[in-house]
């Protein structure tokens, strides 16, 4: 499930239960076509790779989605006793399964509750997903818990200032565009240290990407189900003329910017 999101969250824990069900319906759904449409997700995923330990027996890729980068994992660890891809969207583990060979574990779980059981894994890599988890303390800590003494979790997020061009061609007086609040880098070192890894550095870097229209933008979004629909009034013609020619006002020689702030957190148990 790793990319980024238009979105409304819960408001409070009753909502918890629906938030989770829309999340993985959208990346479910928009599962067969992610591979192709998640440019951005799989650059930003690469500034993982530099990172990776020299040696990992048991590896989890948290938010896996279709399986790209679980399957690298794979190719990369030759040697690794086992590998697990987990996904909160039954779509995009389908999906995994269809595509690769490769004798990988394919769960369906929560990243704030995973079924493993303590020190697990030697390695959680996570690119661009937990952004979608409400609970970042809970999330972290359960990241940690699965780790063996001396293993480390590299993780993708994002931060404030993401789809800034996209919130200022849909925002509307007393009607914002429905966003995800994200955390920023503050809030992510403060969550790691609570939940107890001994090293905690964090990388901050700007990506942005171009497309040539606003409906390349919107599915470079909507298309790797980063969008979850909130209730409310419907978007109208007008609302899309609107922010069609907003977006215009914002054209670079390149063609129209999505900027992505992004995070990459290296922790060590």
């Amino acid at each position: 499930m790793n990319t980024v999101a238009m979105a409304t969250e819960p408001t409070d824990h009753a909502d918890a239960a629906d938030w989770r069900a829309r999340v993985a319906h959208a990346f479910s759904r928009a599962a067969p076509h992610y591979a192709s449409r998640a440019t951005a997700q799989h650059a930003m995923g690469e500034h993982l790779l530099p990172h990776l330990p020299d040696k990992a027996e048991c590896l989890l890729d948290l938010g896996c989605g279709p399986g790209e980068l679980t399957v690298r994992l794979a190719r990369h660890y030759a040697d690794h006793q086992r590998i697990e891809g987990l996904d909160l969207a039954p779509g995009m583990l389908d999906e995994a399964r269809r595509r690769h060979s490769e004798p990988i574990r394919w769960v369906c779980g929560d990243a704030s509750m995973l079924p493993h059981t303590d020190a697990s894994f030697d390695l959680v890599i996570s690119n661009l997903a937990i952004q979608w988890c409400r609970d970042l303390d809970r999330v972290l800590g359960e990241i940690r818990r699965v780790l063996r003494p001396g293993g480390r979790a590299l993780l993708n997020t994002l931060a404030p200032g993401t789809l800034h061009e996209v919130n200022q061609a849909w925002s509307q007086p007393g009607r914002p565009a429905a966003l995800l609040d994200f955390h920023d880098a503050a809030r992510h070192r403060l969550a790691a240290r609570r939940a107890g890894f001994r090293r905690v550095v964090l990388e901050q870097r700007e990506e942005r990407f171009h497309y040539p229209d606003l409906n390349a933008v919107m599915a470079s979004i909507k298309g790797v189900g980063a969008q979850v629909a909130r209730p409310g009034k419907r978007l109208t013609r007008q609302d899309l003329t609107r922010a069609r020619h907003r977006y215009e006002g914002l054209r670079e020689a390149p063609g129209l910017p999505v900027t992505y702030h992004l995070l990459t957190l290296i922790l060590e148990h």
